[in-house]
């Protein structure tokens, strides 16, 4: 009990705030992937039938707001086939992305809202600041696999590249963007 409270008494001091905000950031964001990991090894039990449902919705609402984009807004010719989308590339084949309930952004959805509600902060803040993350969220989704999709045009041989480096990347880097958001404005605000 004596440690929580120096805790508390090194967090009011301006020079360590940032520090431990960061660490504690770092702590949850962590603890949250391998809570994840070990619910997943067990198949979401105890409610396996309703998260593989809401995975399946999840994706098709996914493929169709990416496919949206593609044709509407890109104006890029695609086909379709369940959840896969293809492009003709620069080899004159197609390459195919497939949107696979994993492809959805429900776990980052969750890391969200395990970081926001354990995270200090004001809860009149919260209440619709944890929404509009969650909206950015998918958005930023869409936004990944439209962008693989665009470049499998130019570089079909550069799928892992995109998907497991740069729109991963890209989208936890967002995450962290809303996250210094809510400390800078939110939760240590200067008036």
């Amino acid at each position: 009990m004596n440690y929580i409270k120096k805790l508390k008494e090194l967090y009011k001091d301006k020079r360590y705030t940032s520090t431990i905000d960061v660490a504690l950031f770092i702590l949850l964001i962590f603890s949250f992937h391998f809570l994840y990991l070990g619910w997943q090894s067990v198949s979401y039990f105890p409610i396996e039938g309703m998260v593989n449902r809401l995975f399946d919705s999840a994706s098709a609402l996914l493929f169709n707001q990416s496919c949206w984009v593609l044709e509407h807004i890109f104006n890029v010719d695609i086909i379709t086939h369940n959840h896969t989308i293809g492009v003709m590339n620069c080899n004159g084949t197609y390459s195919l992305i497939n949107v696979a309930p994993e492809c959805t952004s429900l776990k980052q959805w969750m890391h969200w809202l395990f970081l926001m509600i354990l995270f200090p902060g004001p809860w009149k803040h919260k209440l619709w600041y944890i929404p509009a993350g969650l909206v950015i969220i998918e958005w930023i989704n869409v936004v990944r696999v439209v962008g693989i999709t665009l470049c499998m045009i130019p570089f079909p041989d550069r799928f892992a590249f995109f998907h497991d480096y740069f729109f991963k990347t890209l989208f936890y880097f967002f995450i962290f963007i809303m996250w210094v958001v809510w400390v800078e404005k939110f939760l240590h605000r200067k008036n």
